[in-house]
C-alpha cells in the first residue's frame, strides 16, 4: 500500500525500490480497498511509464485487492480495462487472477515483478471518458511500438510517434526534436524514418498532449495489429498459426496478416482438451453444417488454458450486460473449469461514468515536459451539461480534445456544445469561434493537413496546401444561407471580427494569394478526384431519387385516388400527415446537398478549396433534423397497414390502388414506396460509413461524419424491429397479388423466407413449378393464364414434421432431392447444385422453426372454391396444352403485373430469398451511366436506378417515371474482354444468354459501386449473408 506524501518514508523505500516520479495520484480521503486480516506482504508492480510501486497486501487476499489498490493508487476510475500480468513459475506470461488468493498465484512474491498494462482494447478510444485512461491506453500503444508488436508501415508508424513526441516535449524544434529522436528509442528501426517523424512532428503546432494522446490512440485503432496478442497454434494440416482474441470474436493470423475471424455471435462454444483449442460455430444455413467445429494445436495444455480464458473475459467484458455470476458449487462430482470473468463490463464502466458525479484528476506524464491540461479537462457528462450554450469563456481550448465533440455527438440526444475561446498554448493563438461552430476546429486544422497527406497521399491537403503556407481555414458549420463563419487566419489577413461570407470571398488559395484567370480556368475544369467527393456525389444522386419516389406517395397518389369517395379520408389524412413533412424536409436538404456539390466542383463563387471539400457538416445537421421527423417515421408502418385494411374492406379502394400501380410513375408495388423513408436511413448509415473508412482520422471532416454515423445508427436500431415486421409485411402483401387460391396469405407469425423455381417429378415427367416457402408452410404453383399473370396455387405442404433427403441417385435426375411430408412426398429438381444447396438449407431451417413452434398447425391455406381441386397432388398435374405454351412466353410480352420479382424467377429460372429482398433494400443506387448494345458503336447518356433487383432508365433525373427497364435476375456482371474492343475506363457488361449491354461509369469509385450493387443482385454470393436483418446493422 502506498503511504502518504507526509509520512517519512514509503514501504517501498524501506525495500530499496527506486523512488517514483510516475503517475500516482492519490488524493487525501480517497481511501485504499479493505483488506483480510492477516500478516502483510510486499508486492512490486511495474507501472506504463516503466516506475515501480510496492503495494502491501494481506496473505490471504485476492487478487482484486492487489488491483484495487493499483487503481486507488491512480486515481483510475476506469480501471477495468487494465489488468495485472505476470511471468509464472513456467515462465509463461498469464493475467492475476482476481478472485483467487493472490499469494496462491505468485510463488515467489519477492522474485516476481507484475505488470499493470492495458488488458481490453475497445475498439473506438472515445468510449474513454477520462483523460488519465486515454494517457495510459497512450502509454500502452507507445510500449506496443516500441517493442515491435504493434505491426504498421513507416507512414503511420511515423505519425503515432511524432504525435508522442509532441506530447513529451511540445512543439517541433530541430534542434530538440532531434536530440530527443536519438536519445528515445520509439520504433525498432527508428533511424530508417527519423526524417519522416520530424516532417510529421513539424506539423503538431499548438497540440497539447491531451490531444496528441486522443491522435494517437484514432490512428492506432485502425491498425489490424491494434491490442492484438498472439498466441501460436497449427492447424489440422501443422500449417503455423496464431490465434488473438479482440472485442468482436476469435481471430486467425499467418504471421502479421489477419487471415480468418470468428464473430462472437457465430460462436456456440469454446473449448480446449489437452493441446487442442476448438471452436464450436453455431449451425449456419449457408455453411456446411458437417464442419462446425475447427481445431487448432497449441504448444501445450497451459497455452489452449491461458488463451481460453482470455476469450471467456473478453467475451464478458464486450458482449454482457454485467458481470456473470458465479455458478453454484456441485455436490459430488465437478465438471469443466470454474473460472469467470471478475469485474465490470464495458456497459457497466460507460454507464458508471456517464452517472457519476466525478471529480477531474490532475496527473503527472513522467516523459512530459510540458504542462499537462488533465486537471482541468472537461469530459464527465456531468461537466459538459452543466457549460451554458453562449458563454464565451466556459473553458479552455486546449482542455477540449476531439473526443469531447465525439463523446457529446455520441450521447447525442439533441445536446448542444459551447462555443469556446482559445488561450493561447505553447505560443499559438486562436480566435473566439463563431456561436454553435465546432471548438475544436481552429486548432486542429494546422496539423489536419500533414495528416490527411500522410495517410492518404492522394488527397486533397496533400495537392493544394504548400506545406509551412498560412492556411484560410472556415469553420465546417458555414453554409450559403447566411450564417456567420469563424476560423483561423494567416498574420494580418482578415481584421478581427469580420466574417466571411461564401459566396462573396475573394480570389484565395489556401496559401492566400489571388489566383490569376488563367489558373482559375484549370482549376474550374479540372474535376474532383477525391474519393469523398464521389461518396458525396452518390449521396446526392439517391437522394434526387429517394425525393421522386416520396413524390409518388406525397403527389400522384392522393392525386389518384382522393377524388373517389370510395377511398377513406383517415387513410388518406394519415398518409399525408406522415409522409408530407418528411417530403418538405428532404426538399431542403437536397437542396443543401447541391449547393455544397456545387461548391466542391468549383461552379460557385466560393473557391477556397478547404471548407467546400467536406460533406460531413452538411450530414450532420440533416441527420439531427431528421431525429425530429423519428414520430412520423415510425407511423409509416401504421399506414401501410392501414392501407391494406381499407383494401380488404372494400373492393372500390383496392381496384383504385391496383390501377395506380398501374401507372407509369408507379414504376414498384405500391407498398414498397410506403417503405421508402425507412429503407433510405439504412443508405445514410452505409455512406457515413464508408466516409469514415475513407478519412483519415485527423481529416476535419471526419469528426462530424463520426458523430453523423452515431446518430444515424441509433435510429436504424430504434426503428429496426418495426423495419424487419414491415418488409417481411409487405412481401407478404405483394405475393398475395401474385398468387391464385390462397385468402389467408397474410397472417401473424407467418414470415417468407424464399420463393423460386423448381421442377416436379411427376408421372409426365419434370414439370416447372414455382414454389413458395414460408416459415410454416411450402406452396407449388405454375403460372396461369389469367389476365393479371397470376400464378395458381397446386399443392401445400406443411412444413411440422417434413423430413428433407436428396435423392440424385435414387431418381438418376440431377440436382434432385425428396420433401416427405405427413400427407404427401415430392420430389424436384433444381437448376443447378448451388441452387439446390440453398433452396435445401432453408427448407431445413424453415422445419426447424416449424418443429420450435408452440403446436403443429396442419391447416391447408383456404383456398378458393374453384381452386379446392388443386389442393391435392393429382390435381396438380393437370395442366392444358394452352398454360404450358403461356409458361414460356417472354417478359416482353406480359400485361400487367409481367415485370415483378416472381415473373422474373419464373422466366429465368432462378430463386430469391428474403435475405436477398433486404439487401436489395440498402444496394440501391442512381446516377449517370453511359449505355452501350453489343453492336453498336455510340454510347447513349442515361440516368439509371438500381432497386428491386432491376435498372430502370431514365432521360434524366428529372423525369417521372423510367423509359425502359432491365430485370438482372440471372444475369452476369464482368468487366469486358480486349477482343470486344471496348477501349474505354470503367466499362462494365451486363450479359444473360445472348442479350449483352456496357455500361460506362465517370470514376473508379463509381464504378465499383455499380459492380458492388449489381452482383448483390445477380450473383449468388449475396444468398450467403446471414438469414436475419438483426447481423446487418
Amino acid at each position: 500500500m502506498v503511504e502518504p506524501a507526509d509520512r517519512p518514508s514509503t514501504a517501498g523505500q524501506r525495500l530499496g525500490a527506486p523512488e517514483s516520479f510516475g503517475v500516482s495520484t492519490l488524493e487525501p480521503g480517497r481511501r485504499p480497498p479493505a483488506q483480510p486480516p492477516g500478516r502483510l506482504v510486499s508486492i512490486r508492480v511495474q507501472m506504463l511509464d516503466d516506475t515501480q510501486e510496492v503495494f502491501q497486501i494481506s496473505q490471504r487476499s485476492p487478487g482484486k485487492v492487489l488491483f484495487d489498490l493499483v487503481c486507488t493508487h491512480l486515481n483510475l476510475s476506469e480501471g477495468d480495462y487494465f489488468g495485472l500480468e505476470y511471468q509464472d513459475q513456467r515462465k509463461m506470461t498469464v493475467w492475476l487472477d482476481l478472485l483467487k488468493p493472490t499469494l496462491k498465484q505468485i510463488r515467489r512474491p519477492k522474485n516476481t515483478i507484475l505488470r499493470f498494462v492495458v488488458k481490453f482494447f475497445p475498439p473506438d478510444h472515445t468510449q474513454l471518458m477520462e483523460e488519465l485512461t486515454r494517457y495510459l491506453f497512450a502509454l500502452q500503444i507507445k510500449r506496443d511500438l516500441a517493442c515491435g508488436r504493434l505491426i504498421c508501415n513507416d507512414t503511420s508508424a511515423a505519425l503515432m510517434v511524432s504525435h508522442i513526441i509532441q506530447s513529451e516535449i511540445g512543439d517541433f524544434d530541430e534542434t530538440q526534436s532531434w536530440q530527443h529522436l536519438l536519445h528515445n528509442k520509439y520504433l525498432p528501426d527508428q533511424d530508417a524514418i527519423r526524417d519522416k517523424i520530424t516532417d510529421c512532428h513539424r506539423k503538431h503546432v499548438g497540440q497539447t498532449p491531451a490531444e496528441s494522446d486522443y491522435q494517437l490512440l484514432e490512428i492506432a485503432r485502425r491498425l489490424e495489429m491494434y491490442g492484438v496478442r498472439l498466441h501460436p497454434a497449427k492447424d489440422r494440416e501443422g500449417t503455423k498459426l496464431s490465434l488473438a482474441v479482440a472485442h468482436t470474436g476469435v481471430l486467425v493470423f499467418q504471421g502479421y496478416t489477419k487471415i480468418n475471424a470468428f464473430n462472437w455471435s457465430k460462436i456456440r462454444k469454446l473449448s480446449f482438451k489437452r493441446k487442442r483449442f476448438l471452436i464450436k460455430l453455431r449451425a449456419d444455413p449457408t455453411q456446411n453444417a458437417h464442419h462446425d467445429t475447427l481445431e487448432f494445436a497449441m504448444a501445450s495444455r497451459d497455452c489452449c488454458k491461458i488463451f481460453w480464458k482470455i476469450c471467456v473475459e473478453y467475451h464478458a467484458f464486450f458482449r454482457l450486460f454485467e458481470e456473470p455470476k458465479p455458478k453454484p458449487k456441485p455436490i459430488l462430482f465437478t465438471r469443466g473449469s470454474s473460472f469467470r470473468f471478475s469485474g465490470r463490463t464495458q456497459k457497466q464502466i460507460i454507464d458508471y461514468v456517464k452517472d457519476s458525479e466525478l471529480k477531474k484528476v490532475s496527473f503527472e506524464r513522467k516523459h512530459s515536459k510540458i504542462l499537462s491540461s488533465g486537471s482541468m479537462s472537461p469530459q464527465s457528462s456531468s461537466f459538459r451539461s452543466q457549460v451554458p450554450r453562449e458563454s464565451a469563456m466556459s473553458v479552455p481550448l486546449a482542455d477540449q480534445p476531439d473526443s469531447a465533440r465525439l463523446d457529446l455527438q455520441a450521447e447525442s440526444n439533441g445536446s448542444e456544445e459551447p462555443p469556446v475561446v482559445a488561450h493561447p498554448t505553447n505560443g499559438f493563438h486562436s480566435v473566439s469561434a463563431a456561436p454553435g461552430s465546432d471548438p475544436t476546429q481552429p486548432r486542429q486544422n494546422h496539423h489536419h493537413g500533414i495528416d490527411q497527406q500522410l495517410l492518404n497521399p492522394g488527397s486533397p491537403a496533400s495537392q493544394d496546401s504548400p506545406l509551412g503556407s498560412p492556411h484560410v481555414v472556415f469553420n465546417g458549420n458555414a453554409s450559403v444561407n447566411g450564417q456567420g463563419v469563424g476560423g483561423v487566419l494567416g498574420p494580418g489577413q482578415i481584421p478581427e471580427g469580420q466574417h466571411l461570407s461564401p459566396l462573396t470571398s475573394p480570389l484565395l488559395t489556401e496559401a492566400g494569394y489571388v489566383r490569376n484567370e488563367d489558373e482559375d480556368e484549370a482549376r474550374r475544369k479540372k474535376f474532383p478526384t477525391d474519393k469523398a467527393y464521389f461518396i458525396a456525389k452518390e449521396l446526392l444522386t439517391t437522394e434526387r431519387t429517394y425525393l421522386k419516389d416520396l413524390q409518388v406517395i406525397t403527389e400522384s397518389f392522393p392525386s389518384a385516388v382522393g377524388k373517389d369517395e370510395a377511398f377513406p379520408d383517415s387513410v388518406k389524412n394519415m398518409i399525408s400527415a406522415s409522409y408530407d413533412p418528411v417530403y418538405i424536409f428532404h426538399q431542403g436538404f437536397l437542396k443543401e446537398t447541391e449547393q455544397r456539390l456545387a461548391q466542391w466542383e468549383g461552379r460557385s463563387n466560393a473557391h477556397i478549396k478547404g471548407d467546400y471539400q467536406r460533406i460531413g457538416d452538411v450530414l450532420l445537421k440533416n441527420i439531427q433534423g431528421l431525429r425530429q421527423l423519428t414520430v412520423h417515421l415510425q407511423k409509416h408502418s401504421e399506414c401501410l397497414v392501414e392501407l391494406e385494411r381499407a383494401c380488404r374492406s372494400g373492393r372500390k379502394v383496392e381496384s383504385l390502388c391496383r390501377d395506380f400501380e398501374q401507372q407509369r410513375v408507379c414504376y414498384l408495388p405500391l407498398n414498397i414506396f410506403l417503405l421508402r423513408p425507412l429503407h433510405r436511413l439504412l443508405h445514410y448509415k452505409l455512406i457515413l460509413e464508408r466516409l469514415c473508412k475513407h478519412y483519415p482520422p485527423t481529416h476535419d471532416d471526419f469528426r462530424d461524419c463520426r458523430a453523423a454515423l452515431a446518430d444515424i445508427s441509433e435510429m436504424v436500431l430504434q426503428l429496426q424491429g418495426t423495419m424487419m415486421k414491415m418488409e417481411n409485411f409487405q412481401k407478404l402483401l405483394e405475393l398475395k397479388k401474385d398468387l391464385t387460391g390462397i385468402d389467408n396469405l397474410v397472417t401473424p407469425g407467418r414470415e417468407f423466407i424464399r420463393l423460386g423455381c423448381l421442377s416436379k417429378l411427376s408421372g409426365k415427367g419434370l414439370q416447372q413449378r414455382m414454389f413458395f416457402l414460408f416459415s410454416d408452410f411450402l406452396v407449388y404453383t405454375s403460372r396461369g393464364m389469367t389476365p393479371s399473370n397470376q400464378f395458381k396455387v397446386h399443392g401445400q405442404l406443411p412444413l411440422f414434421g417434413m423430413t428433407i433427403r436428396e435423392s440424385e441417385e435414387e431418381w438418376g435426375v440431377p440436382h434432385s432431392f425428396t420433401l416427405f411430408g405427413q400427407r404427401q412426398s415430392v420430389v424436384v429438381a433444381a437448376s443447378c447444385a448451388s441452387e439446390m444447396e440453398r433452396w435445401v438449407e432453408d427448407i431445413r431451417m424453415a422445419i426447424d422453426l416449424a418443429e420450435q413452434s408452440s403446436s403443429p398447425n396442419n391447416d391447408l391455406l383456404s383456398t378458393s372454391p374453384s381452386d379446392n381441386k388443386l389442393s391435392e397432388d393429382g390435381g396438380g398435374d393437370q395442366e392444358s396444352e394452352e398454360e404450358l405454351g403461356g409458361s414460356r412466353s417472354s417478359l416482353e410480352r406480359q400485361g400487367h403485373r409481367g415485370n415483378t420479382t416472381v415473373h422474373v424467377c419464373w422466366h429465368r429460372n432462378t430463386s430469391v430469398s428474403m435475405v436477398d429482398f433486404s439487401v436489395a433494400v440498402e444496394n440501391q443506387l442512381s446516377g449517370n451511366l453511359l449505355r452501350k448494345f453489343k453492336n453498336s458503336n455510340g454510347w447513349q447518356k442515361l440516368w439509371v436506378v438500381f432497386t428491386n433487383f432491376s435498372l430502370f432508365f431514365y432521360k434524366s433525373h428529372q423525369d417521372d417515371y423510367p423509359l425502359a427497364s432491365l430485370p438482372l435476375l440471372g444475369y452476369s456482371v464482368t468487366v469486358p474482354a480486349e477482343s470486344e474492343n471496348i477501349h474505354k475506363d470503367y466499362v462494365f457488361k451486363l450479359h444473360f444468354k445472348s442479350h449483352v449491354y456496357y455500361f460506362r461509369s465517370e470514376s473508379e469509385y463509381t464504378f465499383e459501386r455499380w459492380m458492388e450493387v449489381i452482383r448483390s443482385a445477380t450473383c449468388s454470393a449475396s444468398r450467403s449473408l446471414p438469414s436475419t436483418r438483426k447481423d446487418l446493422y
